[in-house]
């Protein structure tokens, strides 16, 4: 599935000392590629904050070159400010990433590897030598990757190139978990209770768990954005959370070393944005909610927190500003708390950057892009992309398609503006999570701000399936899709001008059509009038209106008033159809009464029995095998575990059976769909 950040901004009165200018509440969503699974079914929303560029003064001396040392979102945005500010930029790319958007906005590039991240975006000597190379005075890292790796920094002072970004102390100081919790303990910070040191293997997890008491958080010491990141609730959970999150971390940061806290239940995500200067100042610029997660990933971020007070939200800044002081921080920055229901907060970590990644979760999925539109041409609508129609959606990296963020005057507004942006956005060619994004901002526990990091299993404990169409939109959608139907029949009849041989009778001025939604069957009259079609659904007449244009990817129509937009995007001769409406994606069958009659003689495809096999659900890397023909497996236990776009999956049995075969190994890359293991 392909994952869009999207986001709603609205203008606040707020002020600390009636000093600080008005706020805005922020939201944002990041568009990315992502697979359901049969084990893994719940599609996943994610927000993130925009940057924003600032104008230059034009006597001011800059740069005259940088190089950007990442790809994608982060690094076009990086190269339309340097444009705007007259600096030449430089990109860096791997052999896959030759076409990429970046790598043609940039006045210069340079291939620094191979398609694997270690190899090329991670090649700190590849990277210096396009350096010197290029005579770049300085590196913008974006986020990810190098952005926090001290020895990339230290490299880049070595050679007297300037790093666009905090010192080495404090990369090394807030990038490592460990040491930036004992900073923050010592700087008289709130910090959550756990073992400060590395975790050595699987028994000193088991006892430092059990010493610290279940629930306990496993996570990677140079981590970050979810990566090698467990929840443990007893002795076999820590086992296997210590081993895929040392495996995580290694692939992820090069760093495997682990810690141990206590596991927060049900708490907030908010974060505070920190500014420092190199003469010791630091002031901090509001918080951001981000507690709507899956698998600690963030997948929604509102600012302001509705849940905060004036006083809570001092205290926090204040604790903020107290750690980046502690640390002598020169950058934007970003400190991360817990809060807890009675608002009570834990420092959780910081970032030497600003928080703007896109956040890959759940199964990934690849693709070309064969038709992208973004929808800038509503109001209140910005877009943040690094993407264009043909791009492609590598395994190799997180399937980032774009940011979208929407504004108003105020939440209500900026709320409606994003309904509206994810209706119009148009991606073909890779399944993508617009669905989820729309399913969240609408939801009532969202909208009154009732979240918590457990909003998304408590509100899709089952895994999310789409939106759940109420009567009146069944009957809407069934409405639209009969005049598709008719409409793209009538069309039919046309060739050049010259009529073809019809179908079904010119002059026939009712349609009786028989249409098939969720297993459940429907009869549908419909007639025309020119652009609007009157339709009778279950005993409900409805006039849809619309330009009726099939050619045009996105389609608005009204339904006895309610506007509505769509997008058609499957329409197949024996009656299939594919509609996006309301975000989610519907599969319907259209046939006249006739065929409808005769389609009931025709043999239906018996459904593959997936019990006894395991098949990928993404494409990836085979990391590891944990079972050989002739081993007896339980259902759930796991068979193997695959990497892709950075994020281990864990591959379980379906059910209880003796393994007749395996197809792979580690190491091996798998498709979509390959076959891993059958069972007797």
């Amino acid at each position: 599935m392909a994952g869009l950040l999207v986001g709603a901004v609205s203008r606040v009165a707020a002020g600390r000392r009636g000093r600080r200018p008005p706020r805005q509440l922020m939201w944002s969503a990041v568009l990315w590629t992502l697979r359901h699974a049969p084990h893994c079914s719940r599609p996943c929303l994610i927000l993130s904050r925009s940057l924003s560029s600032v104008g230059s003064d034009s006597k001011e001396k800059t740069f005259d070159k940088i190089l950007i040392a990442n790809r994608g979102e982060i690094a076009c945005r990086v190269i339309k400010t340097c444009k705007k500010m007259g600096i030449k930029t430089v990109a860096i790319h791997s052999d896959v990433d030759a076409s990429s958007v970046h790598v043609k906005m940039a006045d210069e590039a340079v291939c620094v590897g191979p398609a694997p991240t270690s190899k090329s975006y991670l090649n700190m000597d590849a990277i210096m030598e396009a350096i010197k190379k290029t005579r770049a005075q300085a590196v913008h890292p974006g986020y990810g990757f190098l952005s926090e790796n001290k020895e990339f920094a230290k490299c880049l002072a070595a050679k007297d190139i300037i790093f666009i970004g905090p010192d080495t102390r404090a990369i090394q100081a807030m990038g490592d978990k460990i040491e930036s919790k004992l900073l923050a303990k010592k700087a008289k910070v709130n910090t959550i209770p756990g073992f400060d040191g590395i975790v050595k293997d699987t028994d000193e997890a088991v006892r430092i768990a059990r010493e610290i008491g279940y629930p306990v958080m496993i996570k990677a010491s140079a981590g970050g954005g979810g990566k090698g990141m467990r929840i443990a609730w007893n002795d076999e959970e820590t086992r296997d959370g210590f081993r895929l999150s040392s495996q995580e971390a290694a692939s992820s940061f090069g760093d495997d070393r682990l810690l141990i806290e206590k596991f927060i239940d049900n708490p907030r995500h908010i974060e505070i944005q920190v500014l420092g200067d190199k003469h010791g100042n630091a002031l901090w610029i509001n918080e951001r909610e981000c507690s709507i997660q899956r698998r600690n990933q963030k997948v929604v971020e509102e600012a302001p927190s509705t849940f905060l007070d004036p006083e809570t939200r001092r205290a926090m800044g204040e604790q903020a500003v107290a750690l980046a002081k502690a640390v002598r921080y020169s950058s934007a920055g970003t400190v991360e708390f817990l809060v807890d229901s009675k608002k009570n907060f834990y420092f959780l970590e910081m970032n030497t950057r600003l928080q703007d990644p896109y956040k890959s979760f759940g199964l990934p999925s690849i693709g070309r892009l064969s038709q992208y539109q973004e929808p800038t041409h509503l109001p209140g609508v910005r877009v943040d992309s690094g993407i264009q129609p043909g791009s492609d959606i590598s395994i190799y990296y997180d399937p980032l398609i774009s940011k979208l963020v929407t504004y108003g005057s105020d939440r209500t507004q900026a709320l409606k503006r994003m309904e509206d942006a994810l209706d119009n956005y148009v991606i073909r060619g890779v399944t993508h999570n617009i669905a989820l994004l729309r399913e969240v901002i609408i939801n009532s526990r969202f909208v009154k701000g009732d979240i918590s990091t457990k909003f998304l299993s408590e509100v899709y404990p089952d895994g999310f399936k789409g939106h759940a169409l109420t009567e009146s939109e069944r009957k809407q959608l069934l409405a639209i899709a009969s005049s598709l139907f008719v409409t793209s029949q009538l069309r039919a009849q046309h060739f050049q001008e010259h009529s073809r041989v019809p179908v079904i009778k010119p002059d026939m001025a009712k349609w009786e059509l028989s249409i098939k939604l969720h297993d459940e069957e429907h009869t549908v009259v419909a007639s025309n009038n020119g652009s609007t079609f009157s339709v009778e659904v279950d005993g409900t007449k409805l006039n849809v209106t619309s330009t009726w244009n099939l050619a045009l990817p996105l389609l608005s129509v009204s339904i006895d008033g309610t506007q509505r937009t769509v997008q058609c995007l499957l329409r197949e001769a024996g009656g299939n159809m594919h509609i996006q409406f309301l975000g989610t994606v519907y599969k319907v069958r259209i046939l006249t009464k006739l065929a409808a009659e005769l389609n009931k003689f025709m043999l239906e495809k018996v459904a593959e029995d997936t019990s006894s096999i395991l098949r990928s659900p993404m494409p990836g890397v085979v990391v590891a095998f944990s079972v050989k023909p002739g081993d007896m497996v339980a259902e759930g236990q796991e068979i193997c575990v695959i990497e892709a776009m950075k994020m281990q999956n864990s591959m379980t049995a379906g059910k209880t059976g003796k393994v007749k075969s395996v197809h792979c190994k580690a190491g091996d890359t798998v498709g979509e769909g390959d076959l891993l293991v059958e069972l007797e």
